[in-house]
């Protein structure tokens, strides 16, 4: 098998994601937690967990959103991916997702609840293939895409990182 963004596609039969990049839901927890159980701002039930791939080329973002679950990312194939957050108090982080440790580099990597959230591939011609977990399990009303002026006005210090990661 060549191993490229398209055979990882075609093989693990990725779709394109509304927020950037390719991927397949392949696990949806059967036990399902109450909303009394789940804490603020869950209007209903939730599954325990879910997971995805997520395939990203170079050139590609994820783009900023927040979730009000955790999202655990962890690096399968390919090249390193940074995971750029930033935290509900205003604190900046970018996280290289991969396996290259000496380069400083994580293998998995968590996106708390409630912080604004993207990625990218930073090395031209590269791509990654990477997992997310997400606990409460994900569903697409809990996602909140994020608004570019809404965030300059909270964030003005991470004006570049924002720019690049959302619409005008």
């Amino acid at each position: 098998m060549e191993d490229t963004a398209e055979t990882w596609i075609e093989r693990l039969e990725l779709q394109p994601h509304p927020e950037g990049g390719h991927y397949r839901e392949t696990y949806r927890a059967a036990l399902s937690l109450p909303a009394s159980a789940l804490g603020k701002g869950f209007d209903g039930p939730r599954r325990a967990s879910t997971a995805v791939y997520y395939l990203l080329r170079s050139g590609e973002h994820s783009a900023m959103h927040r979730l009000r679950s955790d999202e655990v990312w962890h690096h399968y194939a390919g090249a390193a991916l940074t995971l750029h957050v930033i935290h509900p108090e205003g604190r900046y982080e970018a996280i290289r997702l991969g396996t290259a440790i000496d380069s400083r580099e994580r293998p998995q990597a968590l996106a708390p609840a409630g912080a604004w959230f993207g990625a990218t591939v930073d090395a031209p011609d590269t791509w990654a293939l990477v997992g997310c977990t997400v606990a409460p399990g994900f569903e697409f009303r809990d996602f909140e895409r994020a608004e570019r002026a809404r965030l300059l006005r909270m964030f003005p210090p991470y004006r570049e990182i924002i720019e690049r990661l959302t619409k005008p």
